[in-house]
């Protein structure tokens, strides 16, 4: 059996596991595929024969990480450009707050997750960043996985063919009501950082791990993420000294979803066919999201209906950044709007879910 094997044997076991599945998962163009794959891998092994095993400290590491990622995607040109579409893009937020209170409070009221769980399944975060936060506030964080990965699906693959159709259907009607690409920027111009280097990765990560840290050691949950978001955010808009490569990104998903496989076991498999509910939730109010503030978005601000349903996409910024281009649509404000989507939700939504459940006793 796995579980009588040496720690380091059994932890081995599962990190190559994770990556074989996590690398073939993306091979299929699995959304998400190096966490989703090693998350899968990883947590069949732990609900078969059981024995899967990372260090306690992985979650801790992983944030932080992770939180250093997020801040180091924004730019000093997306702070010249936010001067001009605060008002989108408080609307935008607005938006998802009301969404995740809403769908979050239908989940608990139809299901048996608890509320901090039902929560941050709603949360309009990131698939690879949510379920790990959600670990360490103590919520199902293999339940916010599955949840999350609809999200990212409905994004990715759903909602574009929907706004395409409904496009050409309004086309078809004589109904044009397309406005022009407002403040279209071309995006490969913006001012990228000067110092792509070994010493900006250091730095940066040596900031975001300080950061990290004094999160912990706050004793809040979220916190660790929070406060490595925000020395990785000091370092890269103040001092444009700040860049983490992609591939230590991919170790961070394949990592991450090793040790989200380790949190799954065979009974909370059993009890997954209770998420039927939770996903229809999730996928009518970020379907309903999309086309709604997506609509108020272009009456209000002048963008494109396509523009403005794309903004209000649960989709990530690299992935709207695609999905832009196949659309035909070169308005960046959409991408940028994803950018600070990401950074300011996984900011400070979990400590609204915190605020919600300490309040109310959940």
């Amino acid at each position: 059996m796995l579980a009588e094997l040496p720690l380091i044997a059994r932890f081995a076991i599962t990190i190559l596991l994770g990556v074989a599945c996590g690398l073939l998962c993306k091979r299929l163009r699995v959304p998400a595929g190096y966490m989703v794959g090693a998350f899968v891998g990883v947590a069949a092994l732990n609900c078969t024969i059981g024995g899967v095993w990372v260090p306690d400290g992985t979650r801790t590491a992983v944030q932080i990480i992770a939180g250093a990622f997020v801040g180091c995607s924004m730019e000093r040109s997306d702070l010249t450009r936010l001067k001009e579409i605060g008002k989108p893009v408080a609307v935008m937020l607005g938006a998802c707050l009301i969404l995740m209170l809403a769908a979050g409070a239908c989940i608990t009221a139809t299901s048996q997750l608890d509320l901090r769980t039902a929560l941050m399944c709603a949360v309009p975060g990131g698939i690879n960043d949510t379920p790990i936060v959600a670990a360490d506030m103590g919520a199902d964080a293999p339940a916010v996985a599955v949840l999350q990965l609809v999200r990212q699906i409905l994004g990715i693959a759903v909602l574009p063919a929907a706004i395409a159709a409904f496009d050409k259907m309004r086309v078809a009607r004589g109904n044009l009501g397309e406005r022009a690409d407002s403040a279209t920027v071309n995006r490969e111009s913006r001012v990228k950082s000067k110092q792509k280097s070994a010493a900006a990765t250091v730095a940066v990560l040596a900031a975001s791990v300080i950061g990290g840290l004094l999160g912990r050691a706050t004793h809040i949950p979220g916190m660790t993420f929070a406060f490595a978001i925000l020395a990785a955010l000091v370092l890269k808009l103040g001092f444009d000294f700040a860049f983490i490569p992609k591939w230590i990104k991919k170790i961070c998903q394949l990592v991450a979803g090793c040790y989200l496989g380790t949190l799954l076991t065979a009974d909370g498999l059993a009890g997954m066919g209770a998420l039927v509910v939770p996903i229809l939730i999730v996928i009518a109010f970020y379907t309903a999201n999309c086309f709604v503030t997506g609509k108020i978005e272009s009456r209000l601000f002048g963008y494109g209906r396509k523009e403005g349903m794309l903004i209000a996409s649960p989709a990530g910024a690299s992935d709207m950044a695609l999905i832009m281009d196949d659309m035909g649509i070169r308005n960046t404000d959409v991408v940028i709007m994803q950018v600070v989507r990401a950074t300011v939700v996984m900011t400070c939504f979990p400590q609204i879910v915190n605020a919600i459940c300490f309040v109310t006793g959940g």
